[in-house]
């Protein structure tokens, strides 16, 4: 009988990096909690506060694009984000259709806060790692960029079906 798993659970990418993210998300969300933020919530109104410090309008395409949550996910976040006076939106001066998010005072107040708590954490948490934890980022950087590429590709695919996907792989 052919196994079809790996020899060992711990040879398993996929389930220790399912494993670590839990572990490291449920810490996260004992965070925010007091904070009356969700995990997602903290990853938009940052975003947000990022924007505003560099400057940049964020709309809610530009905080899907950068957080990578989907549109759909991202509008509903922002509309509680809004409802709990931490953000505002705006016309777009140019664009009928976007509306430009903007974090209140009451936003930057808890978004400082929470940012503070979850670098604790992190440095905490990712320090384990002490020298290796470098290599961790650039890693994961790396399957991040490989996803990204893949994702454009397949766009192009859409626009342009005699594209081969095995150019990617």
């Amino acid at each position: 009988m052919n196994n079809i798993f790996q020899s060992t659970p711990e040879d398993s990418s996929g389930l220790l990096l399912l494993q670590v993210t839990n572990l490291w998300q449920r810490e996260i969300k004992k965070i925010l909690q007091p904070l009356s933020l969700t995990h997602p919530q903290f990853m938009i109104l940052a975003s947000i506060y990022w924007f505003s410090l560099k400057k940049e309008e964020a709309t809610q395409i530009s905080l899907s694009n950068f957080t990578q949550i989907d549109p759909m996910t991202t509008s509903q976040i922002v509309r509680n984000l809004e409802k709990k006076t931490f953000i505002i939106r705006k016309e777009h001066k140019t664009d009928t259709r976007a509306k430009v998010v903007e974090i209140t005072n009451k936003g930057v107040d808890c978004i400082k806060k929470a940012i503070f708590e979850v670098e604790e954490f992190d440095k905490r948490f990712f320090g384990k790692l002490s020298e290796k934890q470098f290599l961790f980022n650039e890693l994961l950087n790396i399957l991040l960029k490989l996803k990204s590429q893949k994702n454009r590709t397949i766009k192009e695919q859409h626009r342009n079906p005699r594209m081969n996907l095995k150019n990617i792989q």
